[in-house]
Protein backbone atom coordinates (compact mmCIF):
# COMPACT_ATOMS: atom_id res chain seq x y z
CA UNK A 1 0.00 0.00 0.00
CA UNK A 2 1.42 3.29 -1.02
CA UNK A 3 1.07 6.54 1.03
CA UNK A 4 0.89 9.56 -0.74
CA UNK A 5 4.14 12.20 0.11
CA UNK A 6 2.08 14.78 1.32
CA UNK A 7 0.82 12.26 4.27
CA UNK A 8 4.32 11.01 5.00
CA UNK A 9 5.99 13.14 8.27
CA UNK A 10 8.76 16.00 7.36
CA UNK A 11 12.28 15.82 8.78
CA UNK A 12 12.78 17.85 11.54
CA UNK A 13 15.84 19.30 9.64
CA UNK A 14 14.16 20.65 6.86
CA UNK A 15 11.93 23.08 9.13
CA UNK A 16 15.34 25.16 10.36
CA UNK A 17 16.39 24.78 6.83
CA UNK A 18 13.19 26.56 5.75
CA UNK A 19 13.17 29.40 9.04
CA UNK A 20 17.30 30.21 7.90
CA UNK A 21 16.35 30.57 3.95
CA UNK A 22 13.32 32.64 5.07
CA UNK A 23 15.56 35.37 7.63
CA UNK A 24 18.14 35.08 4.53
CA UNK A 25 15.19 36.78 2.11
CA UNK A 26 14.14 39.15 4.68
CA UNK A 27 17.55 40.17 5.18
CA UNK A 28 18.82 38.11 7.37
CA UNK A 29 20.76 38.85 10.42
CA UNK A 30 17.99 38.10 12.96
CA UNK A 31 19.70 35.21 14.03
CA UNK A 32 23.20 36.18 14.01
CA UNK A 33 21.99 39.29 15.79
CA UNK A 34 20.85 37.27 18.77
CA UNK A 35 23.53 35.00 19.00
CA UNK A 36 25.98 38.41 19.26
CA UNK A 37 23.58 39.08 22.02
CA UNK A 38 23.64 35.45 23.37
CA UNK A 39 27.49 35.80 23.47
CA UNK A 40 27.74 39.38 25.13
CA UNK A 41 25.44 38.09 27.72
CA UNK A 42 27.33 35.09 28.74
CA UNK A 43 30.91 37.44 28.06
CA UNK A 44 29.01 39.49 31.13
CA UNK A 45 27.78 36.98 33.48
CA UNK A 46 31.60 35.31 33.27
CA UNK A 47 32.90 38.94 34.28
CA UNK A 48 30.39 39.14 37.10
CA UNK A 49 30.72 35.97 38.45
CA UNK A 50 34.59 36.01 37.96
CA UNK A 51 35.02 39.38 39.82
CA UNK A 52 32.38 38.05 42.68
CA UNK A 53 34.43 35.30 42.71
CA UNK A 54 37.87 37.02 43.48
CA UNK A 55 36.17 39.42 45.46
CA UNK A 56 34.85 36.78 48.05
CA UNK A 57 38.55 34.95 47.62
CA UNK A 58 39.83 38.75 49.00
CA UNK A 59 37.83 38.86 51.90
CA UNK A 60 38.25 35.11 52.99
CA UNK A 61 42.20 35.82 52.53
CA UNK A 62 42.07 39.24 54.45
CA UNK A 63 40.17 37.32 57.19
CA UNK A 64 42.86 34.42 57.15
CA UNK A 65 45.79 36.65 57.21
CA UNK A 66 44.10 39.68 60.04
CA UNK A 67 43.21 36.76 62.68
CA UNK A 68 46.36 34.59 62.25
CA UNK A 69 48.65 38.00 62.42
CA UNK A 70 47.02 39.30 65.12
CA UNK A 71 47.39 35.74 67.10
CA UNK A 72 49.86 36.34 69.57
CA UNK A 73 49.27 35.39 73.25
CA UNK A 74 52.43 35.40 74.21
CA UNK A 75 55.38 32.34 74.45
CA UNK A 76 54.80 29.44 72.91
CA UNK A 77 51.34 30.88 72.06
CA UNK A 78 52.62 33.32 69.22
CA UNK A 79 52.13 32.29 65.30
CA UNK A 80 55.40 34.11 64.91
CA UNK A 81 57.33 30.99 66.97
CA UNK A 82 55.47 28.42 64.38
CA UNK A 83 56.85 28.47 60.48
CA UNK A 84 53.89 27.02 59.18
CA UNK A 85 51.74 29.90 60.55
CA UNK A 86 54.46 32.11 59.18
CA UNK A 87 54.05 30.90 56.04
CA UNK A 88 50.67 30.89 56.04
CA UNK A 89 50.58 34.71 56.97
CA UNK A 90 52.71 35.29 54.01
CA UNK A 91 50.34 33.30 51.28
CA UNK A 92 47.72 34.94 52.45
CA UNK A 93 49.16 38.31 51.96
CA UNK A 94 50.45 37.29 48.69
CA UNK A 95 46.47 36.55 48.05
CA UNK A 96 45.53 39.53 49.34
CA UNK A 97 47.93 42.37 47.61
CA UNK A 98 46.91 39.50 44.25
CA UNK A 99 43.26 39.75 44.65
CA UNK A 100 43.50 43.42 44.97
CA UNK A 101 44.67 44.19 42.10
CA UNK A 102 42.89 41.47 40.17
CA UNK A 103 39.71 42.85 41.90
CA UNK A 104 40.13 46.82 40.92
CA UNK A 105 41.36 46.49 37.97
CA UNK A 106 38.02 44.20 37.06
CA UNK A 107 35.55 46.95 38.27
CA UNK A 108 37.90 49.37 36.67
CA UNK A 109 37.15 47.56 33.39
CA UNK A 110 33.54 46.66 34.22
CA UNK A 111 32.75 50.68 34.86
CA UNK A 112 33.02 51.01 30.81
CA UNK A 113 36.84 51.84 30.63
CA UNK A 114 39.08 50.04 28.75
CA UNK A 115 41.32 47.34 30.52
CA UNK A 116 44.79 48.56 31.05
CA UNK A 117 46.07 45.50 30.28
CA UNK A 118 45.53 44.42 26.69
CA UNK A 119 42.91 41.22 26.28
CA UNK A 120 45.40 37.81 25.54
CA UNK A 121 47.48 39.11 27.99
CA UNK A 122 45.27 39.91 30.72
CA UNK A 123 43.46 36.32 30.14
CA UNK A 124 46.66 34.97 30.30
CA UNK A 125 48.03 36.57 33.39
CA UNK A 126 44.35 35.81 35.21
CA UNK A 127 44.24 31.96 34.54
CA UNK A 128 47.98 31.98 35.44
CA UNK A 129 47.68 34.31 38.63
CA UNK A 130 44.74 32.50 39.95
CA UNK A 131 46.23 28.84 38.92
CA UNK A 132 49.27 29.99 41.11
CA UNK A 133 47.38 31.90 44.13
CA UNK A 134 45.50 28.71 44.43
CA UNK A 135 48.38 26.34 44.59
CA UNK A 136 50.33 28.33 47.25
CA UNK A 137 47.12 28.56 49.46
CA UNK A 138 46.49 25.05 49.16
CA UNK A 139 50.32 24.24 50.32
CA UNK A 140 49.99 26.84 53.07
CA UNK A 141 46.84 25.04 53.83
CA UNK A 142 48.53 21.76 53.95
CA UNK A 143 51.31 22.90 55.94
CA UNK A 144 49.37 24.41 58.60
CA UNK A 145 46.22 21.88 59.56
CA UNK A 146 48.35 19.31 60.97
CA UNK A 147 50.30 21.37 63.37
CA UNK A 148 46.99 23.00 64.59
CA UNK A 149 45.31 19.27 64.77
CA UNK A 150 49.07 18.05 67.04
CA UNK A 151 47.92 21.38 68.94
CA UNK A 152 44.02 20.58 69.25
CA UNK A 153 44.84 17.48 70.49
CA UNK A 154 47.10 18.63 72.99
CA UNK A 155 45.02 21.59 74.65
CA UNK A 156 42.12 23.84 74.00
CA UNK A 157 42.49 27.51 73.99
CA UNK A 158 41.94 31.06 71.88
CA UNK A 159 45.56 30.45 70.38
CA UNK A 160 44.68 27.12 68.53
CA UNK A 161 40.81 27.92 67.96
CA UNK A 162 42.19 31.50 65.73
CA UNK A 163 44.62 29.66 64.47
CA UNK A 164 41.72 26.91 63.22
CA UNK A 165 39.83 30.07 61.95
CA UNK A 166 42.34 31.34 60.23
CA UNK A 167 42.97 28.07 58.22
CA UNK A 168 39.57 27.79 57.49
CA UNK A 169 39.01 31.30 56.23
CA UNK A 170 41.94 30.41 54.20
CA UNK A 171 40.75 27.51 53.11
CA UNK A 172 37.31 29.23 51.47
CA UNK A 173 39.74 31.73 49.75
CA UNK A 174 41.04 28.63 47.99
CA UNK A 175 37.83 27.09 46.96
CA UNK A 176 36.95 30.82 45.65
CA UNK A 177 40.17 30.92 43.69
CA UNK A 178 40.11 27.74 42.37
CA UNK A 179 36.09 28.64 40.93
CA UNK A 180 37.89 31.63 39.23
CA UNK A 181 40.88 29.53 37.88
CA UNK A 182 38.33 28.08 36.33
CA UNK A 183 36.35 30.28 35.08
CA UNK A 184 39.40 32.12 33.84
CA UNK A 185 40.64 29.12 32.11
CA UNK A 186 37.06 28.96 30.35
CA UNK A 187 37.83 32.27 28.92
CA UNK A 188 40.94 31.33 27.92
CA UNK A 189 40.04 28.62 25.50
CA UNK A 190 37.45 30.52 24.07
CA UNK A 191 40.26 33.16 22.61
CA UNK A 192 40.75 33.19 19.03
CA UNK A 193 44.70 33.34 19.01
CA UNK A 194 44.78 30.24 20.64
Amino acid sequence: MATTPSLLPQPESAAPKEGAAAAAADGGGGGVVAAVLRRWRREDLLERGSLLLRGSAWVFSLIALVVMASNKHGDWRDFHRYQEYRYLVVITALAVLYLTVQVLRQAYQLSGRIDPVRKPTAEIIDFAGDQLMAYLLISALSAAIPLTDRLHRVIHNTFVDSCAASISMAFFAFVALALSALVSGFRLSKQSYI
